[in-house]
């Protein structure tokens, strides 16, 4: 029987305008269990993909040793603190990413996930060929959340078409694919990523006064210290950290006000000269106001861990970039240019080097995301060891547009069905749809095959 002290799994703070989905907690497990997760001994496995554009330096990403005793590589030096977290999987292909007039990155962005063949068009008929991964697990677990999948990033919707291989610039923008003919849209603001988490509001629908001029946790504060009163210590802390960090999170968003303010006064004019001048827009406004992309980057991040730790989804996707995103990293010591251009180094030392820096940069923000969520407690484990956080790019070297031998990380343990703290070598070309069929076994998900598998990997599942 429930006592007063057992609250729902699916308890949430609620108050004018907010509503905010709790962490797990003691008192949401009956007695005798140790989860409040129907069918589970446990807690529910979280699935996270990072998506890095224009590839890695080809030559500083693979640790030279294989197994448990192996070295970060330089690029990969900002994860020693969850080594013993991480999978370093070497030479997966996505082998469908290759087909008769499909050079570039459009082919190796879209079907990531889906690893099968896009169709080549200029139009809006697009297709991924298939579901992605992170949608077939959506569908799988997705009844059981407030959201069966979010998917983020940080460059608005490309339009257009890239006459130089001749695709519909759609194709650059999503990784995540509800049907072969449905990509999802990412969010990148992340004033809203945080408004569709914990703010009631009805999209569209212009509010009679700005909500962020009082913090979410004013709203529900009332039914805050209500449960309180019904909780235990430890409780009672967990509930405490919980909201410090949602309030952390929308302050740092509040004082970027006025950088949004820029984007919004930008004019048609504007806009009509930079589409001629084929500038990105997001870049234009990351220039000239200020925008700190690390910061944005990490405040995306950090709502994706309030995403987790409070199972409002267990299903995220999230774009460092657009296919062939050409961002300015020159706020990077020793990079003086754009991400894309770069990547074509044409093996000049002093580009490759500036190459290697970008790419450290981006597995800086994954660690970051690891570390953060390997700092949340859930049960007995972390919130980092209940879930898969793949970080991937479509390219092994932008130069060469090589989709063989991809540069991929996974990190957590899925509950414990991973065996992690490897760097494993597999033969050469073995398909990476192998690795979504592993993860996908990992959590129960009974599939015979994904996209062009051939079976499990060997050496990652308990």
């Amino acid at each position: 029987m429930s006592k007063k002290w057992h609250i729902s799994r699916r308890r949430m703070l609620k108050g004018m305008g907010a509503c905010i989905a709790l962490p797990f907690l003691e008192a949401m497990a009956l007695p005798g269990m140790s989860s409040p997760y129907s069918g589970s001994a446990g807690s529910p496995v979280r699935n996270a993909f990072l998506y890095l554009p224009n590839g890695v330096h080809p030559d500083l990403w693979s640790p030279a040793q294989t197994g448990r005793n192996f070295e970060l590589s330089r690029q990969l030096s900002p994860l020693k603190n969850v080594k013993d977290d991480i999978l370093i999987l070497g030479e997966l292909m996505n082998k469908n990413s290759i087909f008769e007039g499909a050079d570039g990155h459009y082919a190796k962005t879209a079907s990531i996930l889906t690893c099968l063949p896009i169709k080549q068009t200029i139009g809006d008929n697009i297709s991924s060929g298939g579901i992605s991964v992170d949608q077939v697990i959506a569908n799988a677990v997705g009844n059981e959340t407030l959201f069966p999948s979010l998917e983020y990033g940080l460059d608005r919707i490309a339009t257009g078409v890239d006459i130089n291989v001749g695709f519909t610039r759609l194709y650059a923008s999503s990784i995540s694919w509800k049907t072969a003919t449905q990509p999802l849209s990412k969010e990148i603001d992340p004033r809203l990523a945080f408004d569709r988490l914990f703010r009631s509001f009805v999209p569209g629908k212009a509010a009679k006064e700005d909500p962020w001029k009082r913090s979410v946790l004013d709203a529900v504060m009332e039914d805050a210290r209500n449960l309180k009163k019904n909780l235990g210590r430890s409780d009672q802390d967990k509930l405490s950290e919980y909201l410090e960090s949602i309030r952390s999170v929308e302050k740092r968003i509040t004082s970027e006000a006025n950088k949004e303010k820029f984007a919004a006064n930008i004019t048609p004019d504007i806009v009509k000269e930079l589409k001629r001048l084929d500038q990105d827009i997001d870049e234009y406004v990351e220039m000239y106001a200020g925008v700190d992309v690390t910061e944005k980057t990490r405040l995306m991040l950090d709502i994706m861990a309030l995403a987790f730790w409070s199972d409002a989804t267990r299903v995220i996707t999230f774009m460092f970039g657009n296919a062939v995103s050409n961002r300015n990293f020159s706020f990077l010591e020793g990079v003086n240019g754009a991400h894309h251009s770069i990547s074509h180094h044409m093996d000049d030392p002093v580009l490759m080097e500036q190459y290697a820096r970008i790419t450290t940069w981006h597995v800086e923000q994954y660690a970051y995301f690891l570390e953060k969520l390997k700092s949340i407690k859930e049960g007995d484990k972390t919130l980092l060891d209940n879930s898969m956080i793949t970080f991937v790019s479509g390219l092994r070297d932008g130069n060469r547009h090589s989709p063989r031998n991809v540069p991929l990380v996974v990190a957590g343990k899925a509950g414990g069905k991973l065996k992690t703290g490897q760097h494993i070598i597999y033969e050469k070309n073995t398909p990476l749809a192998n690795l979504y069929l592993s993860m996908l076994h990992a959590q129960n998900i009974e599939v015979e095959s994904f996209g062009d598998s051939t079976g499990t990997l060997n050496g990652i599942l308990v």
